[in-house]
């Protein structure tokens, strides 16, 4: 195998090796290169798309096996001579695809399961598909045949219809609008107003109030009284926002994850990245800034973290 490397390098290698004695650091490794989506190439070493976070888990994992007298190296790669990149791509691809099939199946099992295990069955799957998402590096186009089967499931396991198959609001009504929420706004509402402007009304203007009656034009949302969109059965007003416009983008919907389990911490997906942004929200609400600068400032954070989303 010839490896030719490059700081712009689509790829990145690790080549490693444990004393024959280290047989369980092996194991743990392995895990954890499993855990990444690192392919095992048939000569030696793994691979991984040239990213970050890539670079930050083949560091770490380099770092720990030195400490355990081994030897690994960690290199940004350009071509591999017996793998073309769109031969490593395939195996990629190849990779999530079975996962993805595999959850299937196990939907497959829970539908036709006892019904008293089918919600802990689904959580469980919720997760599993999380953890396959964030290494489906190329985009499998499994993904979305996954996530329809698990809304699905959710959807007959609570008696509820389908998000696809729930009214939706015409967006034009909603138009160069006034959207009035409560003041020093938290998660759930910093990333609703954040929705509202990204895929609903782009030129929405924000306002404060206890009650939306002071401002009888506007649209409210996630307020205590007033109507507008808010909490509804088990979902944040991000969820419901999300349903009542029909808004079908697969990060907006991981979004909606997230903000789901940080608003109302009842860990129904799993997800905990919303954890770091609520705190920082927090903190800024006990800073001496007006509500306009802090949904400004948590706007911007779900854009970094919408984009992060694979």
């Amino acid at each position: 195998m010839t490896i030719t490397s490059d700081k712009h390098a689509p790829w990145l290698l690790l080549m490693f090796r444990l004393p024959a004695r280290q047989a369980s650091r092996r194991v743990e490794v392995w895990r954890k290169l499993r855990r990444h989506g690192a392919l095992p190439l048939r000569s030696s070493g793994y691979v991984l798309p040239n990213t970050p976070a890539a670079r930050e888990h083949f560091e770490w994992l380099a770092a720990a096996i030195r400490r355990a007298r081994g030897e690994a190296s960690v290199v940004q790669v350009q071509a591999i001579d017996d793998l073309p990149s769109e031969e490593l791509r395939r195996q990629f691809l190849e990779a999530s695809a079975g996962e993805y099939q595999q959850l299937l199946r196990q939907l497959r099992q829970v539908a036709a399961g006892p019904r008293k295990s089918a919600g802990a069955r689904l959580t469980r799957l919720r997760r599993r598909l999380q953890q396959i998402v964030a290494v489906d590096f190329f985009a499998n186009p499994l993904r979305n045949r996954v996530e329809a089967a698990l809304a699905r499931a959710e959807a007959a396991l609570a008696g509820t219809p389908p998000p696809a198959a729930s009214a939706r609001r015409e967006r034009k009504e909603y138009r160069r609008r006034t959207w009035i929420t409560r003041p020093r706004p938290g998660i759930d509402r910093v990333a609703s107003a954040w929705l509202i402007r990204r895929f609903v009304d782009t030129d929405a203007r924000f306002a404060f109030a206890e009650d939306a009656a002071r401002h009888p034009n506007a649209v409210p949302f996630d307020m205590f009284q007033g109507g507008g969109f808010g909490h509804r059965g088990d979902d944040c007003t991000f969820e419901t926002l999300q349903k009542e416009f029909g808004i079908r983008d697969a990060r907006v919907t991981a979004l909606a994850q997230i903000i789901h389990d940080a608003d109302l911490g009842d860990e129904k997906f799993g997800r905990r990245e919303g954890e770091g942004v609520e705190r920082v929200l927090l903190g800024w609400a006990q800073q001496d800034i007006s509500d306009d600068e802090l949904l400004r400032r948590g706007m911007d954070l779900m854009e970094g973290l919408y984009r992060a989303l694979p």
